[in-house]
C-alpha cells in the first residue's frame, strides 16, 4: 500500500496563487478607474460652475447693455428735440427781426 500524502498539493497552491494574482489585478484595476473617475468628475464639476458663472456675468452684460441703449435712445431723442427746439426758435427769432 502506498502512503497518500495529505495536505496542500503543488496543483492546489498554484491554482490559489493565480486565483490571488487575478483578484489583485482587477482590485487594482477597479481603485484606479474609480480614481480616475473622481478626477474627472472634480474637472466636471469646475467646467460646470464656471460655465455657470459666465452664463451668470453673460445675462448681466446683456442687461447692462440693453440699459445703455434704452438710456442712448432716450439720450438722443432728447438731444434732438433740444435741436428741434433751438431751430425752430432761432427761426421764429429771424421771422420777428425781419
Amino acid at each position: 500500500m502506498k502512503y497518500k500524502e495529505k495536505g496542500i498539493t503543488l496543483g492546489i497552491l498554484s491554482i490559489a496563487i493565480i486565483s490571488m494574482v487575478i483578484i489583485l489585478i482587477l482590485a487594482l484595476m477597479k481603485v484606479y478607474l474609480s480614481n480616475q473617475i473622481y478626477h474627472q468628475s472634480r474637472k466636471i464639476n469646475l467646467i460646470e460652475a464656471e460655465v455657470a458663472a459666465l452664463k451668470e456675468e453673460n445675462s448681466i452684460l446683456q442687461m447692462n447693455t440693453e440699459q445703455l441703449k434704452y438710456k442712448n435712445r432716450i439720450t438722443d431723442t432728447i438731444f434732438s428735440m433740444e435741436e428741434n427746439k433751438e431751430i425752430t426758435d432761432a427761426a421764429e427769432a429771424e421771422e420777428t427781426n425781419d
